[in-house]
């Protein structure tokens, strides 16, 4: 199962919301028509669908599910599935939005999408979870294909899910699809390097980042919030690259370790503890909120929306913050970390490693060849690297923060391409 981080503190900014006053500013910059803005702000499509369940006690239960495709503007659309008690339309059509910018950033043939299933996957048995994922591919399979809409796991879900998902995807069309979902188990066509690399792409951003601040990564120190997937490994790798990660944090709380968390031990403590930190004892236990207010240069806030808020971006001391999570500071923050100098590589660029690989499964699987580990990451790191410098690069052109300068790329090229393809 997927990693759930605690509720986190929320400003009442509705998510849409947030992600569309990003998209104004960066809209105004370009001097977007009105019929490209209304085109790109507004989903092509968005699906409700109740999925009658029977529980293992034999009752049956209506679940809610959801999905919302962005953009189909670049290419197929791309977007996890979410099971978690919170989710609601806001959020997804937020997330699906957040796909189309962050495969435009990266510059990948795909729109964006999301979808989400309003249950409590950890009350479930595996049985309940299969029934319920058939149930909801079932329900969206005319919509669903590796040539319309993509799936892929997201919080709540693994690669077991995409398996069931793929299953009941071939069923409906009567021949296997392997490209119909992505984030597979390797031997259903899963790709070598998937499971690193969003956090693998979250170390390339960093260190992309600390090489235009100057920050010398064997003297700095940085605070990891989340130590699900990819909490866990951007830990690891930014540790193998010298910086000293002081702080981890997970559902049970934060710990702090001023010489440096042993985050091998951290992981081997976590994996044989039900998947939590509970009791670890290689640091100090401090509250998440703590975590995300430590005197670090670099901050990694790796669980969920809007951790990073008007309540407390005025305590921040990183330097730079590298969000792994989706959305996981507030559009009210943004202004409060600029005027602190503080950089912030936004989520549509620092955790597209994960749609970047997803990316080359849906390759390899239309190919049917699979790539090695090494090649994988290889072109996922350069295409990380050149987003990364882009961005930058476009950033200091517009005298606008990392996060704008990410939405003015992105919106630019569903633009132009939107205006070759023509509309109505």
């Amino acid at each position: 199962m997927g990693y759930i981080e605690p509720a986190p503190i929320k400003d009442k900014e509705n998510p849409f919301e947030s992600m569309m006053s990003r998209f104004n500013i960066a809209a105004e910059i370009l001097g977007l028509d009105d019929q490209t803005y209304n085109v790109l702000k507004s989903p092509v499509k968005q699906i409700i669908v109740n999925l009658p369940v029977t529980l293992d006690s034999g009752r049956v239960e209506v679940f809610e599910g959801h999905r919302i495709i962005h953009s189909n503007i670049l290419g197929p659309s791309k977007g996890g599935i979410r099971y978690d008690p919170n989710v609601n339309i806001d959020e997804i059509k937020a997330l699906a939005a957040w796909m189309t910018w962050k495969c435009a950033v990266i510059d990948i043939p795909f729109g964006g999408a999301k979808g989400g299933i309003k249950c409590n996957p950890r009350e479930m048995s595996q049985g309940e979870l299969e029934r319920l994922t058939r149930a909801y591919t079932q329900a969206l399979h005319s919509v669903l294909g590796p040539d319309s809409d993509i799936p892929a796991p997201d919080m709540g879900t693994g690669q077991q899910e995409m398996a069931w998902v793929m299953d009941e995807y071939s069923r409906a069309v009567g021949m296997t699809v392997n490209a119909a979902v992505t984030g597979k188990p390797l031997v259903l066509g899963g790709s070598l390097g998937r499971a690193e690399a969003t956090g693998r792409g979250v170390m390339i951003s960093t260190l992309s980042a600390m090489e235009k601040l100057r920050i010398n990564p064997f003297q700095a120190r940085c605070a990891i919030q989340g130590f699900g997937n990819v909490g866990s490994w951007a830990s690891e790798l930014l540790e193998e690259r010298g910086l000293t990660i002081c702080a981890i944090s997970d559902i049970s709380g934060a710990y702090y370790n001023d010489k440096g968390v042993d985050i091998k031990k951290a992981i081997e403590y976590r994996n044989g503890n039900k998947g939590t930190l509970e009791g670890f004892n290689g640091g100090e236990r401090i509250e998440n909120d703590e975590l995300l207010l430590l005197d670090v240069d670099v901050l990694v806030p790796a669980a969920l929306e809007d951790v990073i808020t008007k309540k407390n971006a005025d305590g921040i001391k990183a330097k730079l913050i590298v969000e792994g999570a989706n959305g996981p500071t507030s559009a009210k923050a943004d202004n409060i970390l600029v005027d602190k100098g503080i950089m912030a590589v936004p989520d549509i660029l620092a955790n597209a490693g994960g749609v970047t690989v997803s990316y080359f499964e849906w390759i390899q699987n239309r190919l049917g060849y699979k790539w090695t580990s090494e090649r994988v990451n290889r072109r996922s790191d350069r295409i990380l690297k050149d987003a990364f410098n882009n961005v930058y690069n476009t950033a200091i052109l517009h005298n606008v923060s990392l996060r704008i300068a990410a939405y003015i790329v992105a919106i630019d090229k569903v633009a132009k391409i939107y205006k070759f393809r023509g509309g109505y």
